[in-house]
């Protein structure tokens, strides 16, 4: 089994906080969703651990412990951040990375598809990818009965506060059983929301996003292979934005669609075994254009 790894990394500009495991077969590049961070894959990592595979989880910048995003459009500086992260991937490995992306994360994955032979992919796996339809997910996220209350309150609040109102919205929003979420995962969140500062932060960066997720593909453009992966119990992104990259990829034989039953946004870390399981058998013979 590969000991997971936490150091610093410097890509595109931005310093960032890695999770890696050094193993063999094509990389996995993970990329989180908004409001995240790398410890969403942790749960995934320990499978790939112990099948020896080689992966990296990044924080985007503007998130977890990355540097802050600059000025301007959020898609490009992600874009530009993921895209430097695969090159480093395929240099130090010498083979085709898969990246992997839920949420936001598979927003930028399927954007980086479109450009699948000039970087050199050998696939890519949007997890219940935003940008396929109208983003309700963040007016989901902002409008949450805790999160206005932990926004509007006229005291500074303790941390455990914080954290516990936190975790509360984010096992009712995610999760298919929000009883049932992992512990770790679940305390992995919120160890990057201690401070309604931060929170509301991360909402402004989500209000900058809106207007950028309204049309972010050109699927006509997708050349690399794609399996798409989404949870049928799904809150925040819902399933039927597959109908638009089954529809542009079909007939091309590019895309494999899996649907997860009884599992909300984040498969990654309600059904790990299987999730793993998938990007292996993914990585080892995806399909050709």
């Amino acid at each position: 089994m590969q000991p997971l790894i936490e150091h610093r990394l410097e890509l595109a500009g931005y310093a960032t906080r890695a999770l890696e495991l050094e193993g063999t077969g094509p990389p996995l590049l993970l990329l989180h969703g908004f409001a995240d961070s790398a410890d969403t894959w942790r749960r995934a990592l320990d499978r790939l651990a112990r099948a020896g595979r080689r992966a990296l989880a990044v924080d985007f910048p503007g998130f977890g412990a990355a540097d802050p995003l600059t000025p301007g459009a959020v898609l490009p500086q992600l874009d530009a951040f993921a895209a430097e992260a695969v090159r480093h991937l395929r240099a130090e490995s010498g083979q085709a990375p898969v990246v992997v992306g839920n949420s936001l994360g598979g927003c930028v994955a399927l954007r980086l598809g479109e450009h699948g032979l000039e970087l050199g992919l050998a696939g890519v796996v949007p997890v219940a990818p935003a940008g396929l339809e109208h983003p309700g997910w963040f007016r989901v996220i902002e409008t949450a009965p805790l999160v206005r209350a932990l926004l509007s309150s006229p005291v500074p609040l303790p941390e455990r506060v914080v954290r516990s109102a936190v975790a509360a919205a984010y096992r009712q929003l995610v999760f298919a059983r929000p009883r049932e979420a992992a512990r770790e995962g679940v305390s992995a969140f919120t160890d990057h929301h201690r401070r309604p500062r931060v929170v509301a932060g991360y909402l402004d960066t989500g209000r900058r996003l809106l207007p950028e997720l309204a049309a972010p593909f050109h699927l006509e453009a997708v050349d690399a292979p794609v399996l798409l992966v989404w949870g049928a119990e799904d809150r925040m992104v819902s399933s039927r934005g597959a109908r638009r990259i089954l529809d542009a990829l079909g007939e091309r034989g590019l895309i494999e669609y899996v649907l997860f039953e009884r599992c909300g946004h984040c498969p990654q870390i309600e059904e790990p075994d299987r999730f793993a399981e998938l990007l292996l058998r993914f990585a080892a013979s995806p399909a050709q254009p």
